[in-house]
């Protein structure tokens, strides 16, 4: 049983000082649109997530929908661990409990550096602050199929957006 985890930060959100909260932002006209370009391309690189778990907040949520309509997925979560300094291990004992597939395929849509600092606790097993995930950017990383994740997994895939609409 093979785990591939891609981590996909959200697109480009509306300014902090126009809404009450930080939770509240959603995406801009230009991030809606790069977003919903990036979807057309992961699934033309032929990705398919069994799941995509995402942050609840408005602009994460957004783009986990954006993948869903762009048929990467037919399943959506809200996850609270993906939230600004969410808690990896939370997601690690959910991680466990998920029903055993052969190749499974998720999606983790939220935000920097929380995103990039969970591909550096499996790769590494310490936060390096070396990766950097940019908006609607994406970070492959494969889980080894027994033992800990946690400082035994490999980077497959890191891009900045531009190289994906290229």
């Amino acid at each position: 049983m093979s785990t591939n985890v891609y981590f996909i930060r959200h697109g480009i959100a509306a300014d902090r000082e126009n809404y009450a909260t930080d939770a509240e932002r959603p995406l801009t006209k230009i991030g809606d649109r790069k977003t919903h370009k990036i979807a057309q391309k992961l699934k033309q690189l032929g990705l398919n997530f069994n799941l995509i778990l995402t942050s609840p907040l408005v602009r994460a949520n957004q783009t986990a929908k954006i993948l869903q309509a762009h048929q990467l997925s037919s399943k959506v979560e809200e996850f609270s661990p993906l939230t600004p300094s969410g808690d990896i291990n939370l997601w690690l004992k959910w991680l466990e409990a998920w029903p055993s597939k052969a190749n499974r395929e998720l999606a983790l849509v939220g935000h920097q550096p929380d995103l990039a600092n969970w591909a550096e606790i499996l790769v590494w097993g310490e936060v390096r602050q070396v990766l950097i995930l940019k908006k609607a950017g994406v970070i492959g990383v494969s889980l080894p199929e027994v033992g800990s994740p946690v400082g035994n997994s490999q980077i497959f895939w890191l891009t900045p957006p531009r190289f994906i609409l290229d």
